[in-house]
């Protein structure tokens, strides 16, 4: 699972599957959820309310990169990293 971006002590990846649509995996400690991209929502985990805020303001900042990231897995290319929230 590449990594697209670190901030805060979180870790966000982006597994290509096919079937389970557009999502990304957030790992903070031994949290993780699972955000699907469109529509931006958390679909699965769970972790402190300050990481999932942080996560989704992250995730709106920067959707159209999460799609192209997702695109580019789709075609069997490595996604470009994206900024972290600053």
């Amino acid at each position: 699972m590449p990594v697209l971006s670190k901030f805060y002590g979180i870790v966000i990846r982006m597994l290509c599957a096919r079937l389970m649509g557009a999502r990304f995996h957030a790992f903070y400690e031994n949290y993780e959820i699972v955000v699907s991209v469109w529509p931006l929502t958390i679909v699965e985990g769970d972790a402190p309310f300050w990481v999932r805020e942080k996560v989704m303001n992250w995730a709106i900042l920067h959707q159209q990169e999460l799609l192209a990231a997702w695109n580019r897995c789709l075609a069997g290319q490595r996604p470009s990293p994206i900024a972290p929230l600053a």
